[in-house]
């Protein structure tokens, strides 16, 4: 049974064209079985294509002309999902034609696309953005709400836990991964009622899952290597995602200043040049490219908009490995799992971002 080909938004990112299909080219060397739907312009397309003979004989092109702006509000591409990149590659996944989405374009428009086209999955009550951080540890660590729901309840938490967990069984191979969720500290009366009654949950219904718990995790140990999946809700990952980020970028300037400030750091930059390529590569975004839209009926994998080439090639990676694996039926096996322990009530003032 051959797999099911990946939808590409041709038009989405920061870098063009080019870049898209160029990444999707790098891909497919790693997974060859694949086949892609490449969506956009079919001149420009064309024309990236000719450099990749291999990904051009495993594509086929679907035209259109619209594009989704980086600042176009989400009702509004809604509204165009039909004639636009961005909303073919999603519908091409309703549709039974592609079995994931990939772009590097507007967040929001492409949150919203894909949950009214795809709807949650039966046991999930909101979809989760979730990505691929660096560790200390063996591998990297998978955090969720990424900003998909500002607020949520504890049932909305444990169902991240639930679909972090089988998301992180596919890229660490743990059978039991370590799950805690995000908090002020690591004592069991901190953080909100929401937390608390999570926790609780958690604790209870651990033994049934496909997972480890034990409890809070501050935000200083995220990238420790302690655990594999860090729940949140999308307003504090988000917030905790950026800071990290930012945090990485400023320790990269700072090493760079620091290095061409003098002849003798400059010599020493030559000396330390291995120790300061590997700590880039492990800070470089682009290797942890391809967050993914959690509870959807199907795959949708969000790239950075200014990823290069093998930065794409990662996103599109994402999307072929949770679909070798079958991410969503995973998923399904857990909630199954879950059973009628999931018994916390809704907190009706949880809220969810646009």
């Amino acid at each position: 049974m051959s797999l099911p080909r990946i939808a590409v938004d041709a038009m989405g990112g920061d870098e063009g064209v080019q870049t898209m299909v160029s990444g999707a080219a790098l891909a497919r060397r790693r997974h060859d079985k694949f086949k892609f739907l490449l969506v956009g312009d079919e001149p420009r397309i064309k024309a990236a294509l000719d450099a990749h003979p291999s990904l051009r004989g495993a594509s086929e092109i679907l035209h259109c002309d619209g594009v989704v702006t980086g600042d176009e509000k989400p009702s509004k591409a809604i509204r165009r999902a039909k004639t636009t990149s961005m909303g073919l590659a999603v519908n091409a996944v309703k549709a039974g034609d592609a079995g994931a989405a990939v772009s590097a374009g507007n967040t929001g428009a492409l949150m919203a696309m894909s949950k009214l086209a795809l709807r949650t999955m039966p046991g999930i009550d909101r979809p989760a953005l979730a990505a691929l951080l660096p560790s200390l540890g063996d591998n990297d660590v998978i955090m969720l709400d990424l900003g998909a729901n500002t607020e949520c309840d504890a049932r909305n938490l444990v169902q991240f836990a639930v679909m972090g967990a089988a998301y992180s069984r596919i890229v660490t191979g743990r059978e039991e991964p370590r799950v805690r969720l995000l908090n002020i500290g690591t004592e069991e009366l901190k953080g909100t009622e929401e937390l608390q009654a999570a926790a609780q949950q958690l604790r209870a219904a651990a033994k049934n899952l496909s997972l480890s718990f034990d409890g809070f995790i501050e935000a200083d140990k995220i990238n420790r290597g302690s655990c594999d999946v860090v729940v949140t809700d999308g307003f504090s990952g988000n917030i905790a995602l950026k800071a990290i980020e930012g945090a990485a970028r400023f320790v990269t300037d700072l090493l760079r200043n620091a290095f061409t400030s003098s002849l003798r750091s400059k010599i020493g930059f030559l000396v330390s040049r291995p120790a300061t390529e590997l700590l880039r590569h492990h800070l470089d975004p682009n290797n942890h490219n391809g967050a993914v839209f959690l509870g959807l009926n199907g795959v949708v994998v969000k790239s950075h908009g200014s990823a290069s080439a093998a930065g794409v090639a990662n996103a599109v990676d994402v999307a072929a490995r949770l679909l070798e694996d079958d991410l969503t039926q995973r998923i399904s096996a857990d909630l199954a799992a879950l059973g009628e322990k999931s018994n916390i009530k809704r907190n009706t003032s949880a809220g969810q971002a646009a």
